[in-house]
Formats: structure tokens, C-alpha cells, sequence
């Protein structure tokens, strides 16, 4: 379960126009695309299932790396990458989205001017019966 709300989290904020200033938006830190960038930096599943429902406690961090030197250039778009990502629908293909809760986030400077922000959050997700 944990490999399909990956795809589909990714899915999902490529489909966003707010987020059309983002280079590229991928699984993982995408190799040679310029910046911005948004990609899956870590994530990690428990068992979060029923006594009739397998289910899972996933948690996604997203990072954003993006070419600034002002502390705040990036405000807006984390603002709007976390927006998407708690609007994300319940009904997905294979399981259900029971909850999305944003957990932390963090921002910092980098070498050659880039900056990076982080942000993290827990997914409950209850796979889908077959009827």
C-alpha cells in the first residue's frame, strides 16, 4: 500500500496547477532537473490495519529544493505544496485515505545558494475490500 499512495501522491500534486512553477515532481530527488524540484526524500509504513481491514500508517517526507538567498522565497510554495497534499481524496485506486495529518517541517540554507524545505506527514490508509 505503501508504494501506490506514493505513485498517486505524486500523481496528484503533478495535477495541481499551483504547483506549475516546479520543475519537476518525482518519486525520488530527480537527477539533473533544474530547480525547483519536489521529490519524495523518506518514507515509512506501520501496520495500522482492522480486525477485517489490512491498513497502514505511512509517512511521506517531501522535500523542495529550490535557488534563492532570501529565507522566506519559498513560503508560498510550501504553503501551497502542503495545501494539496491534505486535500488529497479518500477514495483511492487500491486502498482508502483515512486521514492525512501534516507532523513537521523543516527549511534550510545550502551551499551555492540553494535552500531546501522538508515537510512531513502521516497517512492512515485502509486497503480496499474485495466485495
Amino acid at each position: 500500500m505503501e508504494n501506490r499512495l506514493r505513485a498517486q501522491l505524486i500523481e496528484w500534486l503533478r495535477l495541481d496547477p499551483a504547483l506549475a512553477t516546479i520543475n519537476a515532481i518525482e518519486e525520488e530527488s530527480p537527477l539533473g532537473a533544474s530547480t525547483p524540484w519536489l521529490g519524495i526524500a523518506a518514507s515509512a509504513s506501520a501496520d495500522w490495519g482492522t480486525k477485517d481491514r489490512p491498513g497502514r500508517e505511512v509517512r511521506i517526507a517531501l522535500e523542495l529544493e529550490s535557488r534563492s538567498d532570501e529565507p522566506a522565497a519559498d513560503a508560498d510554495l510550501l504553503a501551497a505544496i502542503e495545501r494539496r497534499v491534505l486535500a488529497l481524496p479518500s477514495a483511492q485506486h487500491g486502498f482508502e485515505v483515512a486521514s492525512i495529518r501534516f507532523l513537521r517541517s523543516r527549511s534550510e540554507a545550502r551551499p551555492s545558494n540553494l535552500r531546501g524545505g522538508l515537510l512531513e506527514f502521516r497517512f492512515r490508509i485502509l486497503e480496499h475490500t474485495q466485495e
